[in-house]
């Protein structure tokens, strides 16, 4: 297996700062009324990537006359976030918008966020568990509501594993094993693709043990280049290098292609990206099935993803926008209707335990062969490793790494990470710890 060492990148120089976060943003409006004053119902601007979200939205609007939401679908990713954050800047963003939690501490920590604690901290209290409460609420406030939790789960085409002679890997060593078994049986397959991008790095090295953000005397202490992230870069890179996996992005087209011709047999995930088979590779129905992700020799996981709703700063209709971010977290026809969308259909894991259930029962379980889907990411929930923060700083952390990973490899990516962390913090004139 080939390493790459740090050496060869060059010289290199949990929850969050209270004080800072709360000093920097202020505190939010909740005055404004359900219903206008002329009578007529409020209109909410509404802006998501998720799936079956505007079906949610349609639902919400056949049953309210108060509130009527409008629905704009907006790219995932940086590009969304970029779109959103320039619209408060100009005083025209959306009323409700969904901020995965990487981005929440950022979004707060820059006061693009109205405070929700006046009119949505109860709920997050009383309906969420706490490990996930802990990502949307902090500096004594709750500044959005979770939607989903995202174990990370491993999908599988069940015909090729069979084909290759090849079990569900448990372990990463297994892993290791049966991608050299299918290469040697198939040239032209591999057992799947690592992006060089943050989000599942983070995810992966959370998995193994690591805290990318702590806070040490009320200041930030970034620790993304830690000894359990250094394994996790040390092993993708050995499978880059030995050409062991792809290189595609998650998502693109061209790694939709290879799992759909065949050329990918498994695929690192999270129950989010179970609608995105569904609606892409409807053919393979019944081929792929879900299993718990590989570890490092007990079972863990981290969490790939996650949304929340958050109330963006300046909205004229904070109270009604609350209202609505309650029902699509916690009314079961929320998330009925987010499951059984037909052009873009959900298959998130609510955080909601009741909400849970409800998709679980609504889940059309035969894509994956009857498989119990929500019944097993549902329990790789209580595997999620505890303790992880998000830093102020995610977008220029996320946007280094991918860049400095795809030039240099995965250990500089890592230092590059820890670099724009620090730097990135002293500009925003956040505490940095020493």
């Amino acid at each position: 297996m080939k390493v790459r060492s740090l050496r060869a990148c060059g010289a290199v120089a949990a929850a969050v700062s209270l004080a800072l976060l709360t000093s920097a943003c202020g505190a939010g409006s909740t005055n404004s009324p359900a219903a206008a004053d002329d009578g007529k119902p409020v209109t909410l601007t509404y802006w998501t990537w998720t799936g079956g979200a505007e079906a949610a939205a349609a639902a919400f609007n056949k049953t309210h006359t108060d509130i009527q939401v409008r629905f704009s679908q907006i790219p995932s990713g940086a590009d969304g976030y970029s779109k959103i954050s320039n619209a408060i800047k100009a005083g025209d963003a959306p009323d409700v918008a969904t901020i995965e939690y990487s981005m929440v501490p950022e979004f707060a920590s820059q006061g693009y966020l109205e405070d929700l604690t006046a009119s949505s901290g109860e709920l997050v209290e009383k309906s969420f568990p706490a490990g996930v409460q802990n990502l949307v609420t902090f500096g004594g406030k709750t500044w959005s509501v979770p939607f989903d939790a995202t174990p990370q789960v491993y999908f599988y085409r069940k015909d090729l594993f069979e084909k290759y002679g090849v079990t569900v890997p448990k372990t990463w060593d297994e892993y290791r094993a049966a991608a050299e078994r299918i290469k040697a049986a198939d040239p032209e397959a591999r057992i799947g693709s690592f992006p060089t991008d943050a989000p599942l790095q983070a995810a992966l090295s959370w998995q193994a043990g690591a805290k990318w953000f702590r806070i040490a005397d009320g200041a930030w202490k970034p620790e993304i280049n830690d000894a359990p992230s250094q394994k996790v870069a040390a092993f993708w890179q050995g499978m880059l290098d030995d050409d062991l996996v792809f290189k595609y992005g998650a998502g693109t087209p061209e790694e939709n292609k290879s799992k759909a011709d065949g050329t990918t047999v498994s695929a690192l995930g999270a129950s989010w990206s179970a609608g995105g088979m569904v609606s892409t590779m409807p053919d393979l129905k019944e081929k792929w099935g879900v299993a718990p992700i590989p570890h490092w020799g007990t079972p863990a996981s981290g969490m790939y993803g996650g949304t929340s709703f958050a109330v963006t700063k300046g909205s004229e209709h904070a109270k009604a926008a609350a209202e609505f971010i309650k029902w699509v977290t916690t009314d079961p026809a929320s998330m009925e209707a987010r499951i059984g969308a037909l052009k873009n259909p959900s298959s998130a894991l609510p955080a909601n335990p009741a909400m849970a259930a409800v998709a679980a029962k609504a889940f059309d379980t035969s894509y994956f062969g009857g498989q119990d889907f929500y019944g097993l990411t549902g329990r790789q929930v209580a595997t999620i490793v505890p303790g992880w923060t998000w830093g102020p700083v995610w977008g220029k952390v996320n946007a280094d790494f991918k860049d400095e990973a795809a030039r240099n490899g995965l250990a500089c990516g890592l230092v590059k990470a820890q670099e724009s962390a620090r730097t990135a913090i002293e500009s925003r004139g956040l505490k940095l710890a020493k």
